[in-house]
């Protein structure tokens, strides 16, 4: 059995923290608990990549050198198995995501649904003009329908390209091709994984990795591409509010509804249906001030970043939020619901909805959700859960805990913000880099891990980055954690960035961290990335750009995804928290140095803060030399804005007065 861990050393949120005292009180187990006491596979097999449970003579764990499994499996071979299946099972997610989005997209206006409706027309117009879907003399509707067919062609293409490959990098493009890594389609490349780690097929671990690399590339450039283009068609496209990031969100004298999951097309009914009157005046009239609406995991970062919906955690405050006794009822749907809900809702009176048909939980009240009848379905959810306000049968205890955060950078956006309407354009940020007042660019996403301590690496990472004028961009759980922690605020420019980042930030009116969205919109900084490239002056791929993707607490095997098919567009990507590949030296070399040889990314796992901080920043500088761009020197910058006027200011007065009335004795 692990060290049993204090609770300052399960978590760094003191709102996670004040729940778990509450939870050891109540004697109520938690993820934090079960992690510590849960009993490794005796010889860490599992962990460390070198069991296989792939076929029924095993399962077979490899525990010495030159040993093998019942087939003859050696211990790359499985290593490289256990990798790709982890990939296939979290593209499939992220994919499968894509598809329902599609099949709304086309149900809505085809006239189906109900509640629905195009919201981002110019959104659509892109997109067609992407697709090669003709827009001249036509309403939106015949457009969207063709985008969404071409969309769901992409799922079961059997030959060709997917669409989104024409729009990377050309270089990249060519590179793919040569390695053979182009999807065809997106069902396909997952099924084809599955297949050919079946016992007896494929048995060469570079050959397993290059088909997990294009079953990752179909997901990337693909299913989750998909996804964020057609949300924000439906949903519209985000751009920066304010809103609240904690477990303070909840309001005591409120029904409190919490959404949690991924899919958009049940949060957005969610939210219209709250925000009726009809239902606000039910609320009342069974004791409620009103019913309010937040959010958790990345359902939380699809509403904070359109409606300002506030969020009252990442994936391990899920359990914690009902602890505070206010939580009527949680609605979810799909991916990164633990089944403990039930259980710890049993304690409190927090009725779990489940809504997806994929996706029940023994225990749990199920109203199936159905586009078909959205609003009514949603209304159902809502009028539910504020009957269940006087069932409450607990002291409330809400911790006094958030912090203001500004989610909402979509690549859209962020080119609006720097050059305005009539100048868009990418070309500040690249002369910022090229200048060197931003070192370089770090994407940190990803989950919460249990098994370490919970927003620790996040929160340490960013702050560490940002001293060093690294402009971070973040999506998922760890976009959470930055809006927990307060990185998400402009203020936080003049509290913890470097002196250029924060001219940078002071010019533009950024926070230093931006929120680009939940984890399927890790996409969007593929585009960001694809026109920073376009823009000019940072080299001609993805692989030459001082930039580097972090996944510190990933637990996910949609992060392995994720992880490669950022690899595979030319990015470094490192993880924390565990290594499922640490016993094979072979699969470590073929995912780092093999994979930088051929796609000028590499995917490496350290588990220490430290030594990815420097990693990351060494690979930055490495770019920047690279490129020949100036080296990176924090003592050039910093010299002008507001809080330099500001200090030039009180000086001024100060020697006027000086010169007046003489020196203060």
């Amino acid at each position: 059995m692990a060290k049993s861990r204090t609770n300052q050393e399960r978590s760094v949120d003191p709102a996670a923290v004040f729940m778990l005292e509450r939870a050891d009180a109540l004697g109520i187990s938690t993820s934090f608990t079960r992690a510590e006491a849960m009993v490794a596979c005796p010889i860490g097999a599992g962990q460390s990549g070198i069991c296989c449970k792939n076929c029924f003579m095993g399962p077979c764990r490899i525990t010495k050198d030159g040993q093998t499994g019942v087939c003859g499996a050696t211990l790359e071979t499985i290593t490289a198995r256990n990798m790709a299946r982890a990939c296939a099972a979290g593209a499939s997610a992220h994919s499968d995501h894509g598809r329902d989005l599609a099949m709304t997209l086309l149900a809505t206006v085809e006239g189906k649904t109900q509640g629905y409706t195009i919201r981002d027309v110019a959104r659509l117009w892109n997109l067609a003009h992407k697709y090669g879907v003709t827009t001249e003399g036509r309403s939106k509707e015949e457009v969207a329908k063709d985008v969404a067919l071409k969309g769901l062609a992409m799922f079961g293409q059997q030959t060709g390209e997917t669409l989104y490959i024409q729009h990377a990098p050309e270089k990249r493009q060519k590179l793919w091709r040569q390695y053979g890594v182009v999807p065809r389609g997106i069902d396909r490349e997952v099924v084809e994984v599955m297949h050919r780690t079946h016992v007896g097929n494929d048995q060469e671990a570079e050959h397993i990795l290059l088909g997990a690399v294009r079953c990752a590339l179909a997901d990337g450039w693909g299913g989750s591409m998909l996804a964020t283009d057609f949300t924000d068609i439906l949903f519209g496209t985000p751009s920066p509010m304010v809103t609240q990031a904690n477990l303070g969100v909840l309001k005591q004298d409120w029904v409190n509804i919490l959404v949690h999951g991924h899919e958009p097309t049940l949060s957005e009914m969610i939210v219209a249906a709250v925000q009726d009157p009809a239902m606000q005046e039910y609320a009342r009239s069974k004791g409620a001030a009103g019913v309010q609406l937040a959010g958790l995991c990345c359902t939380s970062n699809e509403t904070l970043m359109r409606q300002g919906i506030p969020s009252a955690g990442n994936f391990l405050s899920q359990e914690l939020a009902m602890m505070t006794g206010a939580v009527d009822s949680m609605v979810v749907d799909i991916q990164c619901i633990m089944q403990a809900v039930v259980e710890v809702a049993s304690h409190f009176h927090t009725k779990i909805i489940t809504t997806s048909p994929k996706a029940k939980i023994s225990g749990a009240t199920h109203i199936e959700f159905d586009e078909h009848r959205a609003l009514d379905i949603a209304r159902e959810i809502v009028r539910t859960s504020i009957d269940n306000f006087v069932n409450r049968r607990t002291e409330i205890n809400i911790p006094n805990l958030c912090e203001d955060m500004v989610p909402g950078f979509s690549h859209e956006y962020i080119d609006y913000m720097l050059g305005g309407t009539f100048r868009a354009s990418f070309r500040p940020l690249n002369d910022a880099i090229m200048a060197g007042r931003i070192r370089g660019v770090v994407a940190n996403v990803g989950c919460n891990n249990a098994r370490v301590t919970h927003d620790a690496s996040h929160k340490w990472l960013v702050e560490q980055l940002l001293k060093n004028d690294v402009l971070i961009v973040e999506t998922g759980c760890g976009a959470l954690s930055s809006g927990k922690c307060g990185h998400m605020q402009a203020e936080a420019a003049f509290n913890l960035a470097g002196p250029g980042l924060r001219e940078v930030c002071e010019a533009v009116g950024i926070p230093p961290v931006l929120h680009a969205g939940s984890c399927v919109d890790n996409t969007r900084i593929l585009t960001v990335l694809t026109q920073m490239v376009a823009t000019g002056g940072l080299g001609d791929d993805i692989s030459d750009i001082p930039a580097v993707g972090l996944a510190p607490e990933w637990m996910s095997e949609k992060a392995i995804s994720i992880g490669m098919y950022c690899m595979a567009s030319g990015a470094y990507v490192i993880f924390g928290a565990t290594s499922p590949i640490e016993s094979s030296d072979v699969v470590q070399q073929l995912m780092s140095q093999g994979w930088e040889e051929k796609f000028g990314g590499k995917m490496e796992f350290v588990t220490e803060d430290e030594e990815i901080l420097r990693r990351a920043l060494e690979h930055i500088d490495k770019k920047r030399a690279a490129l020949k761009l100036p080296e990176y020197d924090p003592n050039r910058f910093g010299k002008s804005g507001d809080w330099r006027m500001e200090e030039l200011l009180t000086k001024s007065v100060e020697d006027r007065i000086g010169a007046l009335y003489g020196a203060p004795a």
